[in-house]
């Protein structure tokens, strides 16, 4: 049994939620730093090593890809203007503006279209929310490869979805064509160890985890409990103590808390997304 993993899964779920198999299941330093990631709101300013963006932009095509058809791009943003306007249009998501490195991942089914205009042919599939929805998949899988080989040489990353409070406006810092468009940030940089940081617990795995056929019948309980790991992890962290309950009452209960994002599907249909 290795004490280095059962730390890990104490760490991501809790004393009292350990899986059982995880002492003595399949272990390694990749699963290992997967089970220790954390998002990181506070960046040192000191650059990244040469060639850490290509190393990045080469791991995130490695991911897979539906049916091959890399319909995602990425803009790499280190002007300290345009990562202010960002940081404004997440919010005030003033880690934005520390990291030195930002990069934006897009759904973008431009690509396909100028390949098509160039060949004189049509694509009839690609006005469909499917074909949206394949190119929003596929940034995300991507951006999940570099974020995994950022932290496993030391960096820190911290996604940012609030960038879709406005598609529009970071179309056009980015001057995106017709049919790309912002999906969600991703900080890169090295953590502020002076911000206290710890591993935030998940729900536990009979929450998500579910055998054969879906089964909530325990979910109230396993919920109790993550409320109460929760509640005890945001109160470590000079954070008002909140349960998770709570929380997602809060983030979805009210249209206000989506910040402009209720109107995300006008929005992409304006930046050349029919979403038929």
């Amino acid at each position: 049994m290795s004490t280095d993993q059962l730390q890990a899964y104490a760490a991501r779920y809790g004393e009292a939620a350990i899986p059982a198999g995880a002492g003595s299941g399949p272990w390694n330093p990749v699963i290992a730093g997967l089970l220790a990631h954390r998002s990181v709101r506070a960046y040192r300013p000191d650059p990244l090593p040469a060639g850490t963006l290509d190393m990045l932009v080469a791991t995130a095509q490695s991911a897979a890809t539906s049916s091959n058809m890399q319909s995602w791009s990425v803009v790499a943003v280190t002007d300290a203007a345009t990562k202010a306007a960002m940081a404004d249009v997440a919010g005030g998501q003033r880690h934005i503006e520390q990291c030195p490195l930002f990069l934006v991942f897009l759904a973008d089914l431009s690509r396909h279209e100028r390949l098509a205009a160039e060949e004189g042919a049509a694509l009839e599939g690609l006005p469909f929310l499917e074909t949206f929805l394949v190119a929003a998949l596929d940034a995300g899988l991507a951006a999940q490869n570099a974020v995994v080989a950022a932290e496993s040489i030391g960096l820190s990353t911290v996604y940012i979805g609030a960038l879709r409070n406005n598609v529009e406006r970071v179309a056009e810092l980015l001057n995106l064509p017709p049919g790309a468009a912002g999906v969600f940030g991703l900080c890169v940089g090295y953590a502020d160890e002076a911000r206290s940081a710890e591993v935030k617990p998940r729900l536990p795995q009979p929450a998500v985890l579910h055998r054969e056929r879906y089964d909530a019948a325990g979910e109230p309980v396993h919920r109790a409990a993550y409320d109460q790991a929760l509640a005890s992890f945001s109160a470590r962290h000079e954070m008002s103590a909140y349960r998770w309950t709570d929380r997602a009452l809060s983030r979805w209960g009210r249209i206000a808390s989506l910040h402009g994002r209720d109107g995300l599907k006008q929005a992409l249909r304006r930046l050349g997304f029919p979403l038929r």
